[in-house]
């Protein structure tokens, strides 16, 4: 445990930093696995609304550091041609 004033405050800031990003990945991973039941469910409309939302939430975790900006394209990319090949 640190025993500088700074030092106090790196630890409790790092502690709610990491707790945001968790919660950013877990909303992140919850959405991706939304998209792929509406893929898998057949419905292509859903699908299509889903693609929406889940673009926005991969761009907006692309933006935030949490997904390498090609990795967030590649995810895009894949979903797009699955919701085209229903």
């Amino acid at each position: 445990m640190p025993n500088i004033k700074s030092a106090k405050k790196r630890v409790k800031v790092s502690e709610t930093k990491t707790a945001q990003n968790k919660m950013q990945k877990s909303m992140l991973k919850t959405q991706l696995k939304k998209m792929n039941t509406a893929v898998e469910a057949g419905d292509k409309q859903a699908a299509e609304q889903m693609l929406v939302v889940t673009t926005k939430a991969v761009d907006k975790a692309a933006a935030k550091g949490l997904l390498h900006k090609n990795n967030a394209a590649n995810k895009k990319s894949s979903f797009a041609k699955k919701v085209s090949a229903m």
